[in-house]
């Protein structure tokens, strides 16, 4: 009863403008609004059952810092544990998912929006509050929580040939890519990233690490953050390959979506799909017939839609 499992949804339209058949994993409709509750309430249970065995008490706190998704799910986890939670956000994040962590409970932390400034304000919180930190994305209990989505995916389309997945630090794909990796090798794995926060695309072509160097501009919210060190070989082993969309792309995807599935989703949640509608993709194999994109997350900030205007033309 802590977590729900979201449906698969499907539209002709868009498996038309695909050419392919498309399954949405709808994790808009997953506790806190987005898949991020799944890795959250497995860390924090956890620890709680760490402590529980090594005699103790409560952590004193949780802390992390998150773009806001991550930050709701910990506030909401930790709520439900009654242990106090420290959250730390980059001041550009949506409202409302600065508005959801304060709902639940949580202290929310304003911090600079890069990922420097995130890890350093956590690290003083952590020395302040004496609290645990729960990293988003580089947490193993974390990464292992968000593979949940992988063995619901199996089960509800085992004919599914691909998994589409958005990535920021990459803690749900690394998840994903080991659950299916493990069970159904032949299913590709596929990243979808901004172009403009193209650091996973960057290091898959260059073998290494590279997180991106400045904070990057795009309007998917929840993916500015880099792949770490704990995601980045699963993703260099177990991911097929990264796609990476224009800022264009992901807005015609995410208005597609609103029209055509009447789905709120978020930008971030747009990047997959843009990713299966682009060009690039049109190279992937025809036998990769049924994909799964998916849909991470619905925190949309309906006061921020201005950029609905700006579209050129309307979303074919």
């Amino acid at each position: 009863g802590r977590l729900h499992r979201t449906p698969l949804l499907t539209s002709g339209g868009l498996d038309r403008l695909a050419g392919r058949r498309l399954l949405f994993k709808c994790e808009l409709f997953q506790r806190t609004g987005s898949f991020k509750i799944r890795g959250a309430l497995n860390a924090v249970r956890s620890l709680v059952e760490e402590s529980e065995r090594a005699g103790g008490g409560l952590p004193r706190a949780v802390v992390t810092h998150s773009s806001g998704n991550h930050g709701q799910a910990l506030a909401c986890a930790a709520q439900a544990e009654g242990i106090p939670a420290y959250i730390v956000v980059p001041w550009t994040a949506p409202r409302c998912k600065q508005a959801a962590i304060r709902a639940y409970g949580a202290t929310l932390v304003p911090c600079e929006p890069s990922d420097k400034s995130r890890a350093e304000t956590a690290a003083r919180i952590i020395q302040e509050t004496g609290g645990v930190m729960v990293h988003p994305n580089q947490e193993l209990a974390v990464i292992a929580g968000q593979g949940t989505i992988a063995l619901e995916v199996l089960e509800q389309a085992p004919e599914v040939n691909a998994v589409v997945v958005p990535v920021g630090g990459g803690g749900m794909i690394a998840g994903i890519a080991v659950a299916i990796k493990a069970l159904r090798p032949d299913v590709k794995v596929f990243a979808a990233e901004p172009r403009n926060a193209d650091d996973c695309y960057q290091s898959k072509v260059r073998g290494e690490l590279t997180p991106n160097l400045h904070p990057p501009d795009t309007i998917a919210d929840a993916v500015k953050t880099s792949i770490g060190p704990n995601t980045w070989p699963i993703i260099r082993d177990l991911v097929d390959d990264v796609l990476t969309v224009s800022e264009e792309e992901i807005k015609r995807a995410t208005r597609l979506v609103w029209e055509r599935m009447k789905l709120l989703i978020e930008p971030t949640a747009g990047v997959g799909v843009a990713a299966v509608l682009s060009e690039q993709f049109q190279a992937v194999p025809r036998d990769v017939e049924n994909v799964c994109v998916v849909l991470c997350g619905g925190n949309v900030d309906l006061s921020s839609l201005t950029w609905l205007t700006d579209l050129s033309g309307k979303a074919e």
